[in-house]
C-alpha cells in the first residue's frame, strides 16, 4: 500500500526564523482562560502555545498541555476522573472550531486563530526543538508506525533527539509494564513528552504517571506521530480554520468516528443551554489564568 502524507519528507525544511510572522502575545491574559460548556479552557495561538512551552522547558518546570474537543468533553460525562486531569493541566487548548465559534457566540474573546493542536503548530514545533537540540520522547501507537515517524523526523530536524515506544502495555498503576514504561521515560529524562494512546487512556495515563514523570512539557497528542508516519492522512489545515475537518475525517473513517461526531456532540445539549442562558443573563465567561505549579 502507498503511503500517503501532506508533508514533504524529501528535503529539510526553511529556516522559519527568516520568515515574516505575525505578532503574538507573550504573557497571558485573565480574558485568554475562559469557561466553554463546563470546562476551562486557554484561547491561545498556536506561537502563543511554543513560547510558552519554550519557556517552562527552559526552567525545567513540569507542565501538563492539554486539548479539549466536542470528543473530550462528551468524554467527561462517561470519564469522571478525567477532570482531574484537565484541572491539573497548565493550558488547555481548543481543538475545535465550532467551540471557537460558540465561544465568540457568547461573547467571550474567540477568534478563528485560537483553534490550536498538533497539526496546527507542528512546522513551528520541530524547527524550535531543532533549534534547541532538545530530547523528545512518544509514547503511543505501533512500534513500526512511531519509529517510521522519527526517521522521518530525524532526517529533517538532525538535532532533535527522538526516541519512541508503542502504546502497547498494561497501563494499570503498579503494573510491571507500566513501571518499565516509566523507567524508559525516566532514563531519556526528555524535555518534551508526547503520549498518544488516544481519549482517555492518554490522559489517564499522564494523570496516573505524573509525580513519577521527570521535569518536562507533557502533551497529549493522539495521533500525532501516525500522520508523521503517513499512516494517517492529515486534513488541509484550512479545513480546520473552516470548522469542517471532522467531515474530512468521517469521510476517510466513517466506522470508526461516526458516533464520535454524529451522535456524541448530543450528549453536550444541556452544557450548551445551560452556557447561552448564562450568557443571556450576563454571567461572564472568564477565569482567571494561573501560573503552572512549581514542582
Amino acid at each position: 500500500m502507498t503511503e500517503t502524507s501532506p508533508f514533504t519528507f524529501d528535503q529539510a525544511p526553511s529556516d522559519r526564523r527568516s520568515a515574516v510572522r505575525a505578532p503574538f502575545r507573550k504573557a497571558r491574559r485573565s480574558r485568554e482562560r475562559v469557561r466553554l460548556l463546563g470546562q476551562t479552557v486557554d484561547l491561545v495561538r498556536p506561537e502563543e502555545v511554543l513560547h510558552h512551552v519554550e519557556t517552562w522547558v527552559d526552567a525545567r518546570r513540569k507542565v501538563v498541555i492539554a486539548n479539549h474537543n466536542l470528543n473530550s468533553l462528551a468524554l467527561l460525562e462517561r470519564h469522571p476522573d478525567l477532570n482531574r486531569f484537565y484541572e491539573r493541566a497548565d493550558l488547555v487548548e481548543v481543538d475545535s472550531t465550532p467551540l471557537i465559534y460558540f465561544a465568540k457566540l457568547l461573547g467571550l474573546h474567540g477568534k478563528a486563530f485560537h483553534r490550536c493542536t498538533y497539526l496546527d503548530w507542528r512546522d513551528h514545533f520541530w524547527s524550535l526543538v531543532d533549534r534547541k537540540g532538545w530530547r523528545v520522547m512518544y509514547v503511543g501507537g505501533e512500534q513500526s508506525v512511531v519509529e517510521r515517524a522519527r526517521d522521518r523526523l530525524s532526517t529533517c530536524y538532525p538535532r532533535a533527539d527522538i526516541r519512541v515506544r508503542d502504546g502497547f502495555f498494561d497501563p494499570t498503576p503498579g503494573s510491571g509494564d507500566n513501571a518499565a514504561v516509566v523507567e524508559q521515560v525516566r532514563a531519556f529524562d526528555p524535555h518534551i513528552l508526547f503520549v498518544g494512546m488516544g481519549m482517555p487512556r492518554q490522559e489517564l495515563w499522564i494523570l496516573n504517571n505524573l509525580d513519577a514523570l521527570p521535569d518536562c512539557a507533557v502533551f497529549s497528542v493522539g495521533a500525532a506521530f501516525d500522520y508523521e508516519a503517513g499512516a494517517q492522512k492529515a486534513a488541509p489545515r484550512w479545513m480546520g480554520r473552516m470548522g469542517v475537518e471532522w467531515l474530512f475525517r468521517l469521510v476517510n473513517d466513517p466506522k470508526r468516528l461516526a458516533r464520535r461526531y454524529l451522535i456524541e456532540p448530543w450528549s453536550l445539549s444541556h452544557l450548551i443551554v445551560a452556557d447561552v442562558i448564562g450568557a443571556m443573563r450576563g454571567g461572564g465567561g472568564a477565569v482567571a489564568a494561573r501560573e503552572p505549579a512549581r514542582r
